[in-house]
């Protein structure tokens, strides 16, 4: 399982969900600047990386999340994005699932083939409160992708989503926290409120992680530690499976793959606890979890 695919890294902070962006903590912490974006070496090409036996590292059927140290519809990553178009069209077998912030960017920055969108691409926005909610979702509805999902992460406000649910393209909406420096509560009033909309309309929601900083029932839970913001998510009982997403994934001659030929998830035991089970696919074996 091959879950994360940086072909740039380094943003430009452009909301107050960026506010205390968890990239920015952690580069600072190698003493290092969030802001300086630079395209990844080895790191580029990487869904295109092959085993000693000729096979591609990353197998088909699996999902990769693109950008998570960057926004793939940064202005300043507009010199690499056709390049990296080029590979996902290359690999028409893996699901890329891309997430940004900058949803009024994405038209002009679409290749030419694109038509009304390709069946390997999820795409999804950030809607970290209310007004980003609706700033960003209209524009998501209008866009020409076959996929579409929303995530209101880091989620520090509260959010109603559900006369967008009704025109039925949204497939999945992700939630979760705040972390690391300064993080800003996450109430889980908003998490039960969200989750029962995305009940309504039989859509899949998923609650990943509590956050560093947690309220419910009026009481405030300090919880640095994010494998035990992913288990406290999890036992919430929060996530709900909806329909079923359908992804119709092409070998390299363009012809229709068969579920059963494409990659299987597997778990480990610490991976029953996860919040982020139902989305994710498959334990990735860092090791990290011993």
């Amino acid at each position: 399982m091959h879950d994360i695919w940086n072909p740039w890294h380094g943003c430009i902070k452009c909301s107050e969900g960026c506010q205390n962006c968890y990239m920015y903590f952690l580069d600072r912490v190698r003493d290092k600047n969030g802001a300086n974006i630079y395209k990844t070496k080895s790191g580029f090409s990487y869904p295109l990386q092959k085993s000693r036996n000729g096979s591609f590292k990353v197998q088909s059927g699996e999902m990769l999340r693109v950008c998570m140290t960057s926004d793939f519809f940064l202005a300043e990553a507009d010199v690499w994005r056709e390049e990296a178009w080029n590979i996902m069209r290359r690999r028409a077998d893996v699901i890329f699932f891309l997430l940004t912030k900058r949803p009024e960017r994405v038209m002009d920055c679409l290749p030419a083939d694109w038509g009304d969108g390709w069946e390997n691409i999820f795409f999804n926005v950030t809607c970290e409160n209310q007004q980003r909610a609706d700033e960003r979702i209209p524009i998501l509805l209008q866009l020409p992708f076959k996929h579409k999902g929303i995530m209101c992460a880091p989620f520090i406000g509260s959010v109603s989503i559900a006369h967008y649910l009704d025109t039925g393209q949204i497939e999945q909406v992700i939630c979760g926290g705040e972390n690391y420096d300064g993080a800003r509560p996450c109430h889980f009033d908003w998490v039960k409120s969200l989750r029962a909309e995305c009940e309504a309309h039989h859509i899949t929601f998923c609650f990943i992680e509590t956050g560093t900083n947690f309220i419910k029932d009026g009481k405030r839970y300090w919880m640095p530690k994010k494998q035990v913001q992913s288990e406290m998510a999890y036992k919430s009982d929060m996530n709900y499976k909806g329909k079923p997403m359908e992804f119709v994934l092409k070998d390299e001659w363009g012809q229709n793959i068969p579920k059963e030929l494409l990659y299987t998830p597997h778990y480990r035991e610490n991976c029953k606890t996860c919040g982020s089970r139902l989305i994710y696919n498959g334990c990735s074996d860092c090791g990290k979890c011993k």
